[in-house]
């Protein structure tokens, strides 16, 4: 028989448990969620799916506890996209009727889970649910819906929209990660929100070593860092640099890269999952970041700034608060090859003219330990 949690009161170690939608790649959203993890050594992890090869050494040796769907036959979660409809079902699963406060770090599902009466829920928002209020067109067609199964998808996409609505009432407080998502949060969930900017530069000390600073003749290629999804729209990148003929570099890995790299030319090249100490080297060794795609905040905007290294990116999303036009970087306004490329020359008139001093001052703040100071008073101020 399980034994029932004990009221909880103010002089007591409070029980606490973490929840991340997925743990099956390590990106800016793992990079986030992995902060607050270290906040709470002993709490355990609770996420819809885990691929242990893939996390490689991230969060080795912590309490994971993964949902139902980690029973499916592994070639079946390869493809997690496609079992959108169990997700709701799985997140509200969890039980966590031992825990007094619950963090969860969501794009889309964690937010969902549903506590006790006396159990504070905390979530970090990353954005509103993007497969159904933003872009649901946009996966319609990445779906490949046509005829009936469009219309069964729409109806589909519409409950969602329900379900993720009522999801983020359940929380007791939100944290979101720029004034971009604050404003969409109170758009779609009618909710106010407190912004925490995440602790993006875990790269910030390394770009202050000797090694990583770099003169513009020592710069000698162009950088992607990304998943390599279609909605990132990397593939407009690549036809804007097939025609200008420059080297690039594209760091990342995803479901689109055997697709992207039988359209590159031979001045682009792959390079995946890269270990740190490499994408160091390549952050400071690039003359530039391109970044095509609208993103709530950026990590990778922030680590290039750090390192000197100006952005060409998309002039939408969390980018505006972080990229200054002109003095370090360049901002493009539709995201297609040729105003792509037009960035990129303008970047080229101008090259050598950015402040570098600029760049490094405009995201100094983003420390991983100035964000787990603010989330420490934001926890602190809620649950005492």
């Amino acid at each position: 028989m399980e034994s029932q949690p004990s009221q909880d009161t103010s002089d007591k170690p409070k029980k606490v448990a973490l929840v991340h939608d997925f743990l099956v790649a390590y990106g800016g959203a793992e990079r986030v969620f992995e902060a607050i993890a270290e906040m709470y050594p002993e709490a355990p992890i609770y996420t819809l799916l885990y691929d242990k090869e893939r996390m490689g050494e991230y969060f080795k040796g912590r309490d994971i506890r993964v949902s139902w769907l980690s029973k499916l036959p592994r070639f079946l979660k390869k493809r997690y996209r496609f079992f959108l409809p169990f997700f709701p079902v799985a997140v509200e699963s969890f039980d966590l009727r031992d825990f007094d406060l619950v963090i969860s770090s969501s794009g889309a599902w964690s937010k969902g889970i549903i506590t006790r009466l006396n159990t504070k829920h905390i979530a970090y928002l990353h954005s509103p649910m993007r497969y159904a209020w933003d872009y649901h067109e946009q996966y319609l067609g990445e779906f490949g819906a046509r005829g009936k199964r469009k219309i069964l998808l729409r109806m589909f996409m519409s409950y969602l929209r329900v379900w993720d609505r009522q999801a983020a009432e359940r929380p007791d407080a939100l944290l979101v990660n720029s004034k971009f998502t604050e404003a969409r949060v109170k758009k779609y969930y009618r909710r106010e929100s407190t912004v925490v900017y995440p602790g993006a530069l875990a790269l910030f000390e390394k770009s202050l070593e000797p090694s990583s600073q770099r003169t513009i003749a020592e710069r000698t290629h162009f950088l992607v860092v990304s998943r390599l999804t279609r909605s990132k729209k990397i593939d407009k990148v690549i036809e804007a640099f097939n025609k200008l003929e420059l080297p690039m570099v594209i760091v990342g890995d995803g479901p689109q890269r055997q697709a992207l790299e039988g359209m590159a030319e031979k001045n682009i090249v792959f390079r995946g999952f890269v270990e740190e100490s490499e994408l160091v080297r390549l952050y400071s060794g690039a003359r530039a970041v391109l970044f095509p795609s609208e993103e709530d905040f950026g990590m990778v905007i922030a680590e290039a700034l750090s390192f000197g290294t100006p952005v060409i990116a998309y002039a939408y999303g969390g980018v505006k608060e972080i990229v200054q036009q002109g003095k370090t970087g360049e901002l493009f306004h539709s995201a297609t090859p040729e105003i792509i490329a037009e960035g990129v020359l303008r970047f080229l008139q101008n090259e050598g003219k950015y402040d570098k001093a600029l760049m490094k001052q405009s995201v100094a703040h983003l420390t991983k330990e100035n964000f787990q100071e603010s989330m420490r008073k934001f926890i602190g101020a809620h649950i005492d």
